[in-house]
C-alpha cells in the first residue's frame, strides 16, 4: 500500500502486493491452527494422566472390602 492512502497506485502492483500479503496471512493460520491442535492435544494427555492419577489415588485410599474405615480421634 502506498504510504499516503489518496495516492493512487497501479492496481496490478496493489492486487500483488495484497495477494502476498494474504498468503503469509494464510500460513500463519495454519501454523496457529497446527499449535492449537498441538496444544489441545497436550491438555488431553495431561488429562488423561491426572484422570489416571486420581483414580489410582482414591483407589489406595479405600480398604480392599471396600468399606472406608473412620479413624478415631483421640
Amino acid at each position: 500500500m502506498p504510504p499516503d492512502p489518496d495516492e493512487h497506485s497501479d492496481p496490478a502492483v496493489t492486487s500483488v502486493s495484497l495477494a502476498a500479503e494474504a498468503a503469509l496471512l494464510e500460513a500463519r493460520v495454519r501454523m496457529l491452527q497446527e499449535e492449537t491442535d498441538q496444544t489441545d492435544a497436550g491438555i488431553e494427555t495431561l488429562s488423561h494422566t491426572l484422570r489416571l492419577l486420581h483414580r489410582d489415588a482414591s483407589a489406595s485410599a479405600d480398604p480392599p472390602d471396600g468399606t472406608r474405615q473412620c479413624e478415631s480421634s483421640g
